[in-house]
């Protein structure tokens, strides 16, 4: 069991990591089956997060280091996708980072902070942030509601 433990937080980690890139994967799927399974929610929310922040810290150095050709084909991102990030930073400034586990907004968000040469301090805080809440509520949500 304590093997299957292990794979568990690994596999978590991947899927939070991936999930905030390019795949359509949903870890809060792997987070609920594991919170189900008994595992510790205090371990499982950091495991998740710390996957999630670091797959969104990848779409911020690619959009950073790449141009905007090379990101929109990587991530799949059409033009009206650029232009509603684009829309939603000049609207709500950086603190739209703190919403960037919102599906079909979050990845191009990301990437326009790193385009957009958001400083790297404040994306981390505020992505951080978003998503350990997010963690937080899906836990508690799995955990309390019968």
């Amino acid at each position: 069991m304590e093997y299957f433990l292990e794979l568990g937080h690994i596999g978590l980690f991947i899927a939070a990591f991936l999930a905030a890139t390019i795949l359509p994967l949903s870890s809060e799927i792997v987070l609920s089956a594991l919170l189900l399974n008994g595992l510790s929610p205090t371990t499982l929310v950091i495991t998740a997060t710390t996957g999630n922040v670091l797959g969104s810290l990848t779409n911020y150095a690619l959009g950073y280091w790449a141009s905007l050709v090379v990101v929109k084909k990587w991530l799949r991102m059409s033009e009206a996708d650029f232009v509603r990030a684009e829309q939603k930073f000049v609207k709500y400034g950086m603190f739209a980072l703190c919403f960037v586990w919102v599906p079909i907004i979050g990845d191009p968000l990301t990437v326009m902070a790193g385009v957009l040469r958001v400083r790297l301090m404040w994306f981390l805080i505020l992505v951080t942030a978003g998503k350990f809440l997010r963690y937080v509520a899906i836990s508690y949500m799995v955990l309390n509601v019968n």
